[in-house]
This record gives structure tokens, sequence and C-alpha cells, in this order.
């Protein structure tokens, strides 16, 4: 694939308009072939601030020839459905996070995208953000020593619209699907692994029939601990923290970040600390590039495919357990 990567949007979500449609016009890895919506508004008024001549249905975007890869911004429930009928159409593939709402359902994804030879990515930008690299380059320069625990934090005070999917059941609504999933995918990057055992507290919403809020205890090898706290009804926090024995890093806005604005990590060791200022960057353009890449052979060492099936796993857990109310064991699948 030698010319810019050609894409096509099914779903124009908030978070594709605000964000993924906003980096991918800015890239020089890629281009803005075709919108798809369901809604004639949506696609009309997506046109014209994309400065995109083709939009239709999704359907119309599969069909198109000139789309080498598609971004697929559904509520978790749908994507299933259109990143199967995307892989058979032989295209490329980033989905919003969560991908699905099973594990079962990821293993149906996978297999048709190494069936038609295409690649897959489960969107979670933060982790392509500089300042997630920085943790990582302290870590592996062991700076604060050997890493023994991780918390992190992730909620917000939701805007109860009655058109938000995260309200809709029917839809995989609710934080877990939404916010918690940030945690455990934090988590068993920074611990390189599923963990061996987790326990999940979710509280519900009776009026929605959603989960709302909620935490999350993950043990992975070596005794190394995941806490995390999520929550629809709490003052914004985006931020984790990892504890080793010489020392610990802090994190702010680490989910989530603006185009404009730079972010911090705080590196404590020896009763003194050190704050370091991370300069504003795209997360979402670059996390789009690194796929571009995988596609051009510039860089193929990351496993896109592996990645969403552990999440899908470690999150069926957490389902789990929470249903139960009981701690569960994660085995290897």
């Amino acid at each position: 694939m030698k010319h810019s990567v050609r894409f096509g949007i099914i779903g124009c979500s908030n978070v594709a308009q605000k964000s993924f449609l906003p980096a991918l016009v800015k890239s020089k890895k890629t281009h803005l072939e075709f919108l798809g919506s369901r809604s004639e508004e949506k696609q009309l008024s997506f046109s014209k601030q994309f400065h995109c001549k083709n939009f239709g249905g999704y359907e119309k975007v599969l069909e198109n020839e000139n789309v080498d890869a598609v971004y697929i911004s559904l509520p978790p429930s749908l994507q299933e459905q259109w990143i199967i009928r995307a892989a058979n159409a032989g295209k490329h593939i980033i989905c919003e996070k969560s991908a699905t709402t099973s594990f079962q359902s990821a293993k149906k994804i996978i297999n048709a995208c190494k069936k038609n030879h295409v690649r897959i990515m489960e969107g979670f930008p933060f982790l392509y953000h500089p300042q997630h690299s920085s943790v990582m380059k302290y870590i592996n320069q062991n700076k604060i020593g050997a890493c023994s625990s991780l918390n992190a934090k992730f909620g917000f005070n939701l805007d109860k619209s009655p058109t938000d999917f995260r309200l809709k059941k029917e839809l995989g609504g609710g934080i877990l699907n939404d916010v918690a999933c940030y945690i455990i995918k934090i988590s068993t990057v920074i611990f390189q692994g599923i963990p061996n055992s987790i326990l999940c507290n979710l509280v519900y919403d009776k009026k929605y029939d959603i989960d709302i809020q909620g935490s999350i205890c993950m043990s992975f090898e070596n005794n190394k601990v995941a806490t995390g706290f999520f929550g629809y009804s709490n003052s914004f926090q985006s931020s984790y923290e990892i504890w080793g024995e010489k020392g610990l890093i802090n994190t702010e806005k680490a989910f989530v970040s603006r185009r404009n604005r730079s972010k911090k990590i705080s590196l404590s060791t020896n009763n003194s600390t050190k704050t370091y200022i991370i300069k504003p960057s795209d997360q979402f353009q670059l996390m789009i590039e690194n796929f571009c890449n995988s596609l051009t052979k510039i860089s193929i060492n990351q496993n896109y495919e592996k990645d969403l099936l552990n999440q899908a796993y470690v999150m069926e857990h957490a389902r789990k357990s929470a249903s139960q109310m009981k701690l569960l064991t994660i085995k290897n699948y």
C-alpha cells in the first residue's frame, strides 16, 4: 500500500466529529474517502465540515472500492455486525472501545479478520500519547524500581441525555464498557499480561438498568496488584499512579487529551518530586498513524488482534465477577 490509507467512516459519532476525523484529515498518511451515517442530516453536515464529497449509508462505505480501511464508531453491542461485514469486504478496521460486549463476540470478530487477512485495532488513543511513552521509559529505566501496584481513577458527571447510548443497556451502555475498560487496559499494559484474578463491583441505576459506578481489583504475576475506581456521578478524574520499590509515578488527564494542552508526569523518589511537562500532542493522530504504519509495513510489531482478545477476556471476567459478587480466577484461554 504505497498511497495514503483511504478511510471510510461508519458512524458519525461525537468522538468521530471531535477527535478522530480532525486527526484523520490532518495526517499525511491518510485520506478521508467516504462518510457513512444512517442520518442524512449527519451525512450532509459531516461532509461539509470535513470536506468529503462521498457520503451515504454504512453499506455504501463497504461497497466503495477506494476505501482501504474503516473507522467504526458505534455503540458496543452494534459493532460486531459491522466489523465482520467490513472484514468480509476486505477493509482494515479501527473500532471504538469497547469493541464488543462479550469474549465470544470478540473471537468471532478476530476470526473474521484473520479469514479475510485484514487488521483490526481497538481504539485506546491514550496509549499513543507521549505521556504514556514517557511513563514506560521511566519504568524501563528503573527510575522507581520494580513496580508492585497501580491505582487508577476515571470518572465524571454524565449528562443524562435520553439519546445517549451509555444509558441504554441494549446498546452495551454502562460504565464498565465505557470507562472501566481504560483502567483494565492500562493495567494489562503496565503489567504486561492479563491478571490472574479479578474482583469487580458495580453499582446500578434502577431507572436505566445500567452500571453507573464501580471498583475493580486485579492481581497479576509476582504479587502485582491493580485497583481502579470509576463513576458517572463524580468530579472529573482521569489518572493513574504506579508504585515501585524506589518511588512513585503519577499522571494527570491520562485517559483523555485535548490536542492543544500539555500533560504532566510526577516522578517521586528519595523524598523529592520532579514534574515533567509533556508537550501537547494529538493522541488520535498518533494512534491512526501507528495503525497506518502497520498496513504499509513500516511497523508490524504490534499485535492489535491479541490485544483486543485479551481486553475482551478480562472484561468478560469483570462482568462475571460483578454479577456473581465474588473474586474470580482468570485462566489462559
